[in-house]
């Protein structure tokens, strides 16, 4: 057995139980032809993806491996078959992964929700935005949704990913809006959002609207964070909050506001004073329970959504998930979702921590690869 297939052995340790089956279910092996099993499709597929190869390399490549005799054409049309067998796999790798809250969470589980846009190559390319929930403190993905950036309810919202009891979620700005927050309470969840005044308007007991600016205007140091109580309203229904503001140095003041006036220029749009006076604070709505994190633990939990965005570079800059190299919807999903298997194999394989045996492997991970591949 040579290095490659010692890895593919290694690789088959990984993927999650029933697997085949899946493949069969998913119409993914329908009317398969020049591939002796799933395993040998798979193979293929993640050669692409993986390494990035062209279609017509990948071919010409697994060919001279003994693996298959298909087109570049034939391994375009079963890569668009195998979109939903890649996609259960990612989603049944999500399950395997478990829980693992380590920081004093007062027992929330806390999730980092957010999306990032991927791009087709070429002019006219299509673009497509990936939905993604990261755990903490474990850095492991959740749930993730692949959808096109155009057409209705495609976008960022927060009611988009599922929420248990005990779930508190971090999102930014883009997902405060009223609705969302008010189906994610109904589920016994949390939030922990950057305030946007439009999308999430905000009012006093009596139902007045609340008067933001003042408040703010209060905040004339940094270091001396405030709340205040607020009531948010959707479908007829109050619900209550707490809003936490914090006033930032000047020096980040300064580079919001220079960021500010850059995206207004590039849009030929005017800036407004109040604008400008916002950009001076850090204002996060959540519906924690006060007796549970203090305003200050609101304020420095929040600082944790910025680990998603982290995420996001990795997957871009090591994973090479920003740009597709596809120009049609089915095989680009069916591509992002083969990289985010990828992805979410290495978090299994950090998981199981094979680097500690001095041989490379686990025996009974070893073992069980042999009887998947009917060795």
């Amino acid at each position: 057995m040579n290095a490659s297939d010692e890895d593919w052995e290694l690789l088959l340790s990984l993927f999650p139980i029933g697997w085949q089956e899946q493949a069969v279910l998913s119409g993914a092996l329908e009317r398969l032809r020049g591939f002796g099993s799933a395993a040998d499709l798979l193979r293929v597929l993640l050669l692409h993806v993986g390494r990035g190869y062209s279609l017509r390399e990948t071919v010409v490549r697994a060919r001279v491996a003994g693996w298959t005799e298909v087109s570049d054409v034939a391994l375009l049309k079963r890569l668009r078959k195998a979109r939903d067998w890649l996609r259960q796999m990612c989603v049944a790798l999500l399950r395997e992964g478990g829980w693992r809250m380590e920081l004093d969470t007062r027992g929330w589980n806390i999730r980092v929700l957010d999306g990032t846009v991927i791009n087709e190559l070429g002019r006219g390319g299509g673009r497509f935005r990936i939905h993604y929930s990261l755990q903490l403190p474990s850095l492991e993905c959740d749930h993730l949704e692949i959808t096109p950036m155009k057409g209705s309810g495609q976008g960022e919202r927060l009611n988009r990913f599922p929420a248990s009891p005990r779930d508190l979620i971090l999102a930014d700005g883009g997902f405060s809006k009223a609705v969302a927050v008010h189906a994610i309470g109904a589920q016994q969840a949390a939030v922990m959002v950057r305030l946007n005044a439009a999308s999430l308007p905000l009012f006093t007991r009596s139902g007045n609207p609340f008067p933001l600016m003042q408040h703010l205007r209060r905040l004339d140091r940094p270091g001396r964070p405030r709340e205040w109580q607020v009531w948010i309203r959707s479908k007829g229904e109050n619900m209550p909050g707490r809003l936490c503001a914090i006033r930032q140095s000047e020096t980040v003041i300064e580079q919001h506001r220079r960021r500010l006036r850059r995206r207004a220029q590039r849009k030929g749009s005017q800036l407004r004073p109040e604008t400008l006076e916002r950009a001076a604070y850090v204002v996060v709505f959540t519906t924690l329970p006060a007796a549970e994190f203090s305003l200050p633990e609101v304020l420095q939990c929040y600082r944790l959504r910025w680990q998603i965005e982290l995420v996001f570079k990795r997957l871009k800059s090591l994973a090479r998930v920003g740009h597709l190299p596809k120009h049609e919807d089915l095989s680009a999903q069916a591509w992002l979702y083969g990289k985010l298997l990828m992805v979410l194999m290495g978090q299994k394989l950090m998981r199981m921590g094979r680097d500690i045996s001095p041989w490379g492997y686990e025996l009974d991970a070893f073992e069980s690869a042999e009887r998947l591949a009917g060795v």
